[in-house]
């Protein structure tokens, strides 16, 4: 089994960066840039999910890994909400929204198997 001493190595983090990078990118023109509170928050809880993996790899304790990729969980689930948000107000069009539903989902089932991993090196 590799041993992963960066987080950067991390694939799940790597997928994440790329979400938060292409959201930066549907955000900064158009009327979504205008949107500054929407904006804002997007580009937050999407900065979250690749920064909370980062965070809870840096403390090096599984127990504490766990709980920040659970908080970058719930930025993952938040960012999919405001993408209905985006889409809603013809930011976005369906086809952006879904490959970065994909993206995000691809993120969601990483960090739920890496919990797992986590869990049961835990109670083992």
């Amino acid at each position: 089994m590799n041993v992963v001493n960066r987080f950067e190595d991390l694939i799940v983090w790597q997928k994440a960066r790329l979400c938060c990078q292409k959201i930066f990118v549907i955000t900064s023109s158009g009327e979504f840039a205008k949107d500054f509170t929407l904006k804002d928050q997007i580009n937050r809880s999407a900065g979250s999910v690749m920064d909370n993996i980062a965070e809870g790899f840096g403390r090096k304790g599984k127990k504490e890994f766990i709980q920040f990729l659970f908080i970058a969980k719930g930025s993952a689930i938040e960012t999919k909400s405001q993408l209905y948000r985006a889409k809603d107000r013809c930011y976005i069009t369906e086809n952006c929204m879904r490959e970065l539903f994909e993206l995000l989902d691809q993120v969601l089932k990483m960090i739920y198997s890496l919990v797992k991993k986590l869990q049961f090196k835990l109670n083992n």
